[in-house]
């Protein structure tokens, strides 16, 4: 969940799509030039007729990558935030006591403590039986986030869709991971228009227009199934929409470039490279992560370019799950220490599987 890696947390590696990724900008530098306002003057010419004759005088300048990517970006968050009329600020609403668990449902280690666990260096590799108990943990994460987008309408809580999750994921005999890691209060993630990711569930109606992105991650015998996705409630408009398809079509393309050899930073090329075409924005701050037994550990997986090293390993598992906006990729999280919006209020959208990697591919293992 953007847990996936993605629980955002002050207190140690913030987690997100999911976790706190705080990197520098490269210092290479390539040279560009940029062209300046055009400028004519005027000169006489000799001779029996006299005309005003316009001379092009074109100034260049050099400059780096990084100013080029700077101005870029600034003018594409100015176009960006006129394509969509700004809903009003999210606000939050009560927060409800925490559910209970069965005794006999296994519980995570984690939960020994309310500090955010650190991440796991270690990469997550299954045998043929830890596979199929990843399948399962991952296929009942699918099933109950279906269900939970059947729920998604104006009137209806966030704290009403927590309860549903709750539900269905310990009737199933699974724990909820979410709930009390690091201390987080609720079952699942519901993050709200401009809420970028581990939104908590309240007593806020969701209203028509509205849309949402629900993050589930069970654990099931022992293993973490992890996803997450972007709802439409009532009637959303077009650029709003077409933001969140654009989105999903990142996580497909991310998805597409793995397999056994390949390189992590594919991924955030794909996903940028799509992103860009329709003008939006690529977070940077939340990550994918290293799934299974754990349920943070690496890989980190960026979804921007990058020059990570490192490449994939058949029978490996982990997320992705990019987190795309219209406008600034920049953030402000509430007291709460969770709850993370974009700082010029713009929607931001994220989608998340949690995928397998094989020898000729990836096999996306929260798909019903």
């Amino acid at each position: 969940m953007v847990f996936a890696a993605s629980l955002s947390h002050p207190s140690s590696l913030q987690l997100s799509s999911s976790f706190l990724h705080e990197q520098s900008l490269s210092s290479s530098r390539s040279n560009h030039l940029t062209a300046l306002p055009l400028v004519f003057s005027p000169s006489t010419l000799s001779g029996k007729q006299s005309c005003l004759q316009k001379k092009l005088i074109v100034h260049a300048k050099r400059v780096s990558g990084l100013e080029e990517a700077m101005r870029i970006r600034r003018e594409r968050e100015l176009q960006s935030t006129s394509k969509f009329k700004k809903r009003p600020p999210l606000r939050r609403g009560k927060v409800s006591p925490r559910l209970p668990v069965p005794d006999h449902i296994p519980k995570p280690p984690y939960l020994s403590s309310k500090l955010l666990p650190e991440l796991s260096p270690e990469h997550q590799m299954h045998d043929a039986e830890g596979i199929n108990k990843m399948r399962a943990a991952c296929e009942l994460s699918a099933r109950v986030l279906n269900y939970a987008g059947t729920l998604v309408r104006p009137s209806v809580t966030t704290s009403e869709i927590d309860k549903a999750v709750h539900q269905m994921i310990i009737e199933a005999g699974a724990y909820p991971s979410p709930l009390g890691y690091g201390g987080f209060p609720k079952s699942v993630c519901t993050s709200v228009n401009e809420c970028m990711c581990h939104g908590i569930p309240d007593s806020r109606q969701l209203q028509d227009g509205d849309i949402i992105n629900i993050d589930v991650t069970v654990y099931l015998n022992g293993y973490h199934g992890d996803t997450s996705k972007t709802f439409l409630c009532g009637n959303v408009s077009d650029p709003v929409q077409r933001l969140i398809k654009v989105t999903e079509e990142c996580l497909e393309r991310g998805i597409a470039v793995c397999k056994d050899g390949a390189s992590f930073k594919k991924i955030g090329k794909k996903i940028s490279e799509h992103a860009e075409t329709y003008g939006y924005n690529v977070v940077e701050r939340f990550v994918g992560h290293g799934v299974g037994t754990v349920f943070h550990s690496e890989p980190i997986i960026l979804h921007h370019r990058n020059e990570k090293p490192g490449c994939m390993v058949e029978g490996q598992t982990f997320t992705i799950e990019p987190i795309l906006t219209m406008g600034s990729i920049e953030c402000v999280t509430w007291p709460d220490n969770w709850t993370t919006l974009t700082t010029d209020g713009g929607p931001a959208a994220q989608f998340e599987h949690t995928i397998l990697i094989t020898r000729t591919g990836a096999e996306i293992l929260t798909q019903c």
